[in-house]
């Protein structure tokens, strides 16, 4: 299953040249494959590093995935950077119980209007799931924007409900 996701800038942040994200998500068979794009001036990018699991990505320009199965509290967060730092978390509530997620190490492959993500998602639940996809950029004059297919009122969280927006179905295999 493909589908293609635009992405809004938090009304208290915009951004300044930054003109739009649009991020495709293809399911298969327990791979998922992101393809985050960013139209008008690029962001900061980070400098390159290993593709290791690193805490605060989010400080810097980032694309996350989360990930909430049906039938619970609990949620699954994944940070990818263009630099191809990564991190993945497991929630038991909104923000609580975060610990680690055990998560092979994804493909990020930073491509010249963004990054493109391969993540092995077969650990997950089955079922249907409920996603948010999110964006922190952060431009070269420093100002960040934050980005989602849909804000909650008040400042940026990606972890509230109101941004698990997309319902989909877990890939065969997870």
């Amino acid at each position: 299953m493909t589908i293609r996701v635009p992405l809004v800038p938090h009304p208290d942040h915009p951004p300044r040249a930054v003109e739009g994200i649009d991020v495709t998500v293809d399911i298969q068979r327990g791979e998922s494959l992101l393809v985050c794009r960013v139209t008008g001036q690029p962001p900061l990018v980070p400098g390159p590093t290993a593709p290791v699991r690193t805490d605060e990505l989010w400080k810097h320009t980032c694309f996350e995935l989360f990930v909430k199965p049906a039938g619970g509290e609990g949620y699954f967060e994944f940070n990818f950077s263009p630099s191809t730092a990564w991190a993945a978390y497991r929630f038991d509530g909104y923000r609580e119980g975060m610990r680690d997620q055990p998560l092979d190490a994804p493909r990020i492959e930073p491509v010249e209007d963004g990054v493109r993500v391969a993540v092995d998602l077969g650990g997950l639940p089955e079922g249907k799931w409920r996603v948010a996809i999110t964006a922190v950029i952060e431009e070269v004059d420093g100002t960040k924007s934050y980005w989602s297919a849909a804000h909650p009122a008040g400042k940026p969280d990606f972890h509230d409900p109101a941004c698990f927006v997309l319902q989909l179905p877990a890939p065969s295999g997870a």
